[in-house]
């Protein structure tokens, strides 16, 4: 594992090191979307080897509130990016795949939320979340309505962040408005709809 460790590390080096050629070398538009492309890669791989650190720190007997304190967040909110929950129904590992493209649509959903498009929002509902009398399109515009009224008007969107939880997956979006900070969190079921939808406080859990 330290070997694995390792070689992650001279690559995310190496990595790095294009990187910061590419930005000196100029303001040409290839030369930006290289920059771009190199930094994505370098994100993947520090975010692999962020993974095989904290699963060498749990081996190591460390709990998840010690790895929150390093990472600045929760206990709850490490576990939840890097820990491999047991079904309690079968005693299996439950599986960490997260829905493709779940960031992206998420953030169209939170949209239409804030925008008003309640029958957009409500189209993307799944049946058991249909049932529900908050669902119905006249509560998701009041839930709309009361956001505003509380911190005013949307401004803008932060990097969405994406994560397993059971058999669904998870999307907390800063949310920026003009009399303060919120979050967004969109829960999508495996086949892609929408299980819940919220606006919470920041430091929500």
């Amino acid at each position: 594992m330290n070997d694995e460790l390792a070689e992650l590390a001279a690559t995310i080096e190496a990595d790095a090191a294009r990187l910061g050629e590419a930005a000196r070398a100029g303001a040409m538009v290839s030369t930006e979307l290289a920059a771009v492309r190199m930094a994505r890669e370098l994100s993947a791989l520090t975010e692999t080897a962020m993974r095989i650190s904290v699963r060498r720190a749990r081996a190591a007997g460390h709990t998840w509130q010690e790895i929150g304190d390093v990472l600045g967040v929760s206990r709850q909110a490490a576990f939840q990016r890097f820990g491999q929950p047991v079904d309690p129904r079968t005693g299996q590992e439950m599986s960490r795949d997260l829905l493709p493209g779940a960031a992206d649509r998420a953030v169209v959903i939170l949209g239409d939320f804030l925008s008003g498009r309640a029958d957009a929002v409500v189209a993307e509902f799944a049946p058991e979340t249909l049932a529900k009398p908050e669902a119905d399109p006249d509560a998701i515009a009041s839930a709309s309505a009361q956001v505003a009224g509380l911190v005013g008007a949307f401004e803008r969107m932060g990097e969405p962040v994406v994560s397993p939880l059971g058999d669904y997956t998870l999307v907390n979006v800063p949310l920026s408005f003009e009399a303060g900070e919120m979050k967004g969190r969109v829960s999508f079921t495996a086949d892609g709809k929408v299980s819940g939808l919220w606006v919470l406080h920041p430091d929500a859990p």
